[in-house]
């Protein structure tokens, strides 16, 4: 099918890692914090439950913010740069939607030449030092059904919308027009299985391509 508007997540779905938990390990909190974002992605716990209590622990700084920008560009999942140049060269009107830190993505984001009005993320805000301040806690994508809220922004006056990604808060897209795409390439997860409109259980995206073309 083809689709006006594509969306992809960022973490495990673009990228291997998952953003909070690189930032969580160089905290010394590793083991704590990936245990509440596991649970948030399966759908145990809801996003705004787990959100700001890591964020409070972690305390990110900017050069933290700047490192995993850096980790994200050197852990792309297979095929990722091949199949934006492809969308892109198409003229497709490509996004990322993802709950994680926007300050983080927009590297990886320049790499894969999407203009940073197209990333849709949660600011961080820092103090004078670099220090971590505080993040954007009025963000839709910082709490459950925020990207429902943004695909349903982006569908907005087109015919159809497709989303990937690796976790419930992608599963809550769904809406009339909005197909979901479970991506279990870096992790394969019960709840996506079973509520995407299509499952796609590969190390590369390049097999996504088939339905997003």
């Amino acid at each position: 099918m083809r689709y006006d508007v594509i969306c992809f997540d960022c973490d495990s779905t673009l990228s291997k890692i998952e953003g909070i938990d690189e930032l969580a390990k160089w905290a010394g909190v590793g083991e704590e914090m990936a245990k509440l974002t596991d649970l948030a992605m399966n759908g145990e716990l809801p996003l705004e439950a787990v959100y700001a209590k890591r964020l409070e622990t972690i305390q990110p700084d900017r050069a933290s913010i700047e490192k995993l920008g850096d980790l994200y560009i050197q852990e792309m999942v297979e095929g990722v740069e091949d199949v934006f140049k492809t969308l892109i060269g198409q003229g497709k009107d490509v996004h990322i939607i993802s709950g994680g830190l926007r300050q983080a993505i927009l590297p990886l984001a320049s790499v894969l030449n999407i203009p940073e009005h197209h990333v849709h993320a949660v600011d961080i805000f820092f103090n004078t030092d670099g220090s971590y301040s505080k993040f954007d806690e009025t963000s839709p994508l910082a709490r459950s059904g925020g990207k429902h809220e943004i695909c349903k922004q982006l569908l907005d006056g087109k015919q159809s919308l497709v989303i990937i990604g690796d976790g419930k808060t992608d599963m809550e897209a769904k809406q009339p027009g909005v197909t979901v795409i479970g991506f279990g390439g870096v992790c394969d997860r019960a709840v996506t299985r079973e509520l995407a409109d299509y499952f796609v259980n590969d190390k590369s995206i390049n097999f996504l391509y088939p339905l997003i073309k």
